[in-house]
């Protein structure tokens, strides 16, 4: 009498030609979908970068408008402290306001874009406060100052078209931020 182990034995086979085959295909139609995707992780951290500068770049407008209003006017008695253009701040809508970093050069209560010393510092893009765009580029960044400043993201096929704009506030109203573009990432 056979044990029931060596019953089963013998009716287990392996796999056939085609299911071999099949499996293959599909790994190939898989790999083939999911290669150029992993190939782009680059481009897309260009972009995430991007946005995240974006981002900064808001934030760093409203903090600092927030404080200039709070401020109302009132200049400061004492140095700002931080490294960043030192000096006493006036508070005033197109004047300077103190940061913990440095003094903040403004248009109409917001971090001005023609000034090295408005937005591209007010917005922390690198951990010190920064006296030359060069400075900007080991940070994989390259800036223009000016109305609008450009604000783009090194590495990709054309930094021009990898970047957006910041445009000084006008009177009673905020910066204009542009939406990014990122066919140059």
């Amino acid at each position: 009498m056979k044990s029931s182990f060596e019953s089963r034995r013998r009716n287990m086979r392996g796999f056939t030609m085609i299911e071999l085959i099949v499996v293959i295909v599909i790994l190939g139609i898989l790999a083939a979908v999911a290669l150029p995707r992993f190939t782009n992780l680059q481009r897309d951290a260009r972009i995430a970068k991007l946005n995240a500068a974006r981002g900064a770049v808001q934030a760093a407008a409203a903090m600092v408008h927030g404080a200039a209003l709070a401020r109302g006017g009132v200049p400061d008695t004492a140095a700002c402290a931080g490294a960043g253009n030192p000096g006493t701040a006036n508070n005033a809508a197109n004047g300077t306001v103190c940061t913990e970093n440095g003094r903040v050069q403004m248009v109409n209560f917001y971090p001005a874009a023609n000034n090295i010393n408005g937005i591209l510092n007010a917005a922390g893009l690198t951990s010190q406060w920064i006296t030359a765009v060069a400075q900007l580029v080991p940070e994989g960044y390259q800036a223009t100052v000016g109305n609008p400043a450009n604000i783009r993201v090194l590495g990709g096929t054309n930094p021009n078209n990898c970047s957006f704009t910041y445009t000084n506030a006008a009177p009673n109203a905020a910066p204009v931020i542009s939406a990014v573009v990122t066919t140059g990432c």
